[in-house]
Parts: C-alpha cells; structure tokens; sequence
C-alpha cells in the first residue's frame, strides 16, 4: 500500500528516518515516497497489460513538478483541467499529446495554448464548449480533437462534492443527449472525433458503481466507433484509497477498523472492469490520480500545546486547514500517529487541530491517538493527494515544504514560502 513503517517505534519513509527529515526541513512538511508512487503506477499498469491502455495521471491530485516528472518517465500520459497544469506538465518535460483536457469552464485562452500544444484531445462537457472549441480552431485555422464526456447517471456512493457522474452533477452530457451531441460535432469544420469519455467520481470503494457505469456506456462506444472512427475510450478514474488503519505495521492494539469500508484492489478493480473492455475495439484510457499518490503523501507536522478543558482535550499542532483542508472541506479521515511513538504514554482521546482562526480548522475529532507531548511531531497519513494541491495562504501562513524520499535519500522539491513571498506579487497604490 505505502512505504511508511516503524523501527523501533520510529516511523520511516522507506529507509529514511522522518524525525531527521522534519529537524532539516521544518514542519509542517510534505513527505512523498518515490517507492510507492511508483509502486502504484506499475501494478495498475501491469495488471492492464492484456488490454490496449493507458494510464493518464489527474494532475490535480498533485501537481508537483519532480512527481509529474517521475510519472512521465515511467511512461505515464496526464489528465489536466486547466491551462496551468498543462503549463506544468510541460515544464516536467511531459508532453501536450498525452494529455486529455478535462472541465467544465475552459476559457478561449485556454483552449488556444492547448491547440496551440497539440493536446491529445478535449474532454467537452457541454455544446456551448463545443461551440466555443469549433470557434477558436477555426479563428486559428487549426482542427481540434475532441471527446464528449458522457454522464452516465451513476451513484458512485462517494462524498457529494466529489461525485460528477449523477444528472444533477454539472459534469458531462447525459445518455439521452449524447448520440445528437456527437452528431452536432461531427457536422462542424474544426473539430475531430477522437474519443469518448466519463468520469463518475473520485474515492469510489467498490466495483459496482464502474460496471453499471460501463454497461451503460460500452454499447454507446461501439456505436461511436463504427460511426466516427474514434479511437478511445477513457473511463476516468476514482478509485478509492485506505484512508483509515493504512498503516498497517504500526497499528496500536487499541484500533479498530471492523465498521471500516476498505478500498478495492487493483486485482479487483481490473477483474470487474477488464471483461466489459475487452472487445471494445479502442484504446481504454484511466485517469487515476488519488490512487497513485494518495498513500504516498504524508503531512510531518509537530504539536505546539496540549490544551485541556472541563470537556475537552485539544492537541494543538504547526499545521493548519490552510495546508491540509480535506478534514474541513470533506470531513475526510487522515490517521494521525506518533513519530516517535513512546509506549510509556498511554493513549488520550483529543481533538486534533491547527492554529488557523476557524473552529472548522481540524484533523480529527474526539479522537484516539497516541499519547503525545507539546514539541513531539506526528504523522498526518495519506495526504499525498489534495493536500498540498489544495493548500492557501490563509491567515497569511506560508506553504510549506515538499520533501521526495527515495531510499535513504531525502530531497526538497519545493521550499518552504517565507513571508516575504506572501507579498510578492501584491502591488502598492500611491496616494495623493
């Protein structure tokens, strides 16, 4: 699952000690693993291997330069949703034609740089998007390649704000429109039929949402295919990750995890969804993001105080909503542990939160956690994925750093924002 373990109750990420880690880079910190990025990225590819594929990170998971760049040389295409994330995938020596351009609200400046790269195709959501693509091509005497993205009306059993393939979602075109959108596009002189595609939400846990989305859909492709010649099909991504009890080596004895929904094995994964992809007759294309960097992200930080009420306990740490706001914004579970972990303490129940002004700035909430001590650093698990990609300066905190380990070697691939960066691009106003 990840390469963070204890030795003698110290935690390491693969054969680099993190306490030595936070004493040279500070907290709160951004800890990934190379290991298991890559870990991931290979099994998922591998167990795909007898179907025409291709694996195309969603760089919103995590857009960092040394990871887009560590994905690509492992072979990896990229979802993007912006112009920006196509400016980054560029600038880590990816390319524009392994890169699908996904979301609802592309402006014409994007949708220019992206022809202008040659992307490998636009993910259309809607025919007033269509439209607009047709009209910049044409503006630029260039032929766009497009796939329409496909609401299939599928409850993927997630979090409301990360479910895009239900009708009242503002994703995609839905099953009863799409077959006349498709026609609509294939009539106008700047745009190319490339490609079909869906995507029904992200932290999916289970198959069933995949297969009754792709029985939906497969018929549909095969029509396309024989229509327009389209050469993929991608399926999005959305596979869920274990956010609670991860770290299997280093569970106290006291944890539970008998009500925890677990998430599904690539081996699952691929054994529900690879039948229904076989005769498909086009290329499959994924779009994981969460799953490949998920569990290889962590968030170092240190308790500041212990603070104690008649009805409450508050473990006080250095980071805040502002550098990880997935508790605030889903409710999103992170297992929080010990760095150090010191048997002699016994464990407390507290609520785990920053110093950022909002009662909403929290970790976790009535909480069993190791025993710890004001000055002791913890581990926030699984954070790899829309954890620093989600991070603000909110209270005017600077971000933090962003550490790769790779065996026992430890490297900055983003400093840490000092207070004169927050002021960097502001502008004074002279006055009369």
């Amino acid at each position: 699952m990840h390469s963070f373990h204890y030795r003698d109750n110290r935690l390491f990420c693969e054969d680099s000690d993190l306490a030595q880690i936070a004493e040279t880079y500070g907290t709160p910190l951004y800890v990934y693993s190379q290991h298991t990025v890559l870990d991931h990225f290979q099994r998922l590819n591998a167990a795909l291997k007898g179907l025409d594929h291709e694996i195309c990170y969603a760089v919103k998971a995590n857009p960092n330069l040394t990871l887009l760049r560590l994905l690509n040389d492992a072979g990896a295409g990229f979802d993007i949703v912006s112009g920006g994330e196509l400016y980054k995938v560029l600038s880590s020596g990816g390319s524009a034609s392994k890169c699908t351009f996904a979301g609802v609200g592309k402006t014409r400046e994007e949708i220019a740089y992206a022809l202008h790269n040659e992307v490998l195709s636009f993910n259309v959501e809607s025919e007033p998007e269509l439209l607009a693509i047709q009209e910049v091509a044409s503006s630029l005497g260039k032929t766009a390649p497009i796939a329409i993205r496909v609401n299939p009306d599928v409850d993927a059993a997630t979090h409301k704000y990360i479910s895009t393939g239900k009708s009242q979602n503002k994703f995609g075109i839905g099953l009863d429109r799409i077959e006349a959108v498709y026609e609509l596009a294939a009539g106008l002189s700047h745009v190319k039929i490339v490609g079909v595609q869906t995507h029904i939400g992200s932290q999916i846990r289970e198959s069933k949402p995949f297969v009754e989305a792709l029985q939906k859909l497969v018929p549909l492709v095969k029509r396309l295919r024989q229509r327009y010649g389209i050469k993929f099909f991608s399926i999005g991504g959305g596979i869920g990750i274990v956010y609670q009890g991860s770290l299997e080596s280093g569970r106290e004895e006291w944890w539970s995890d008998e009500t925890t929904k677990q998430g599904m094995t690539i081996e699952e994964y691929v054994t529900a969804v690879g039948p229904l992809l076989e005769d498909v007759g086009v290329r499959v294309l994924l779009e994981p993001g969460r799953f490949l960097v998920g569990n290889a992200g962590i968030l170092l930080c240190r308790v500041l105080y212990i603070k104690e009420t008649p009805v409450k306990r508050f473990v006080i740490i250095d980071a805040g909503m502002n550098d990880l706001i997935r508790p605030a914004l889903y409710e999103g579970f992170h297992e929080i542990v010990a760095v150090d972990r010191n048997p002699k303490l016994d464990p407390i129940v507290a609520d785990v939160v920053g110093p950022v002004c909002e009662s909403g700035d929290f970790f976790a909430l009535d909480r069993k956690i190791s025993g710890c001590q004001s000055g002791d650093l913890l581990a926030v698990m699984s954070a790899g994925a829309y954890g620093f990609a989600m991070a603000s300066n909110y209270n005017s905190r600077p971000l933090p750093a962003e550490v790769l380990v790779d065996g026992n070697s430890a490297q900055l691939i983003r400093r840490r924002q000092n207070y004169a960066d927050l002021v960097e691009f502001e502008l004074s106003v002279d006055e009369d």
